[in-house]
C-alpha cells in the first residue's frame, strides 16, 4: 500500500504543476461567467462557433481534465492516508 501512495503522490505533484502551468498561460476572458449568465454574445459568429478547436479552447479543456484529475486524486489520497 505504501508504493501505492508513493506513485499516487508524484502524480499528485505533476498534475498540481501542470495544472498550475495551464492556468498561467490562459488568456484572460473579461466576459466569463457573467456573460454567460446574462447572455453576453449570441454565438452566432464563426470564432464563437469553433471556439473549442482554437488553442484556448484546448488549453481549457485540457485545464478541467487536468483540474478533475487533481480532485480525484485528492480524495483518493486522503481515503488511503486515513486507511493507514
Amino acid at each position: 500500500m505504501g508504493r501505492l501512495v508513493d506513485i499516487l503522490t508524484i502524480v499528485y505533484v505533476l498534475c498540481c504543476i501542470i495544472v498550475i502551468f495551464l492556468v498561467l498561460i490562459q488568456k484572460n476572458d473579461k466576459s466569463g461567467a457573467s456573460a454567460s449568465i446574462v447572455g453576453g454574445s449570441s454565438g452566432s459568429n464563426f470564432y464563437e462557433k469553433n471556439k473549442g478547436r482554437t488553442k484556448e479552447g484546448r488549453v481549457k479543456k485540457l485545464t478541467i481534465i487536468f483540474s478533475v484529475i487533481f480532485v480525484i486524486l485528492t480524495i483518493v489520497l486522503t481515503v488511503l492516508n486515513l486507511v493507514k
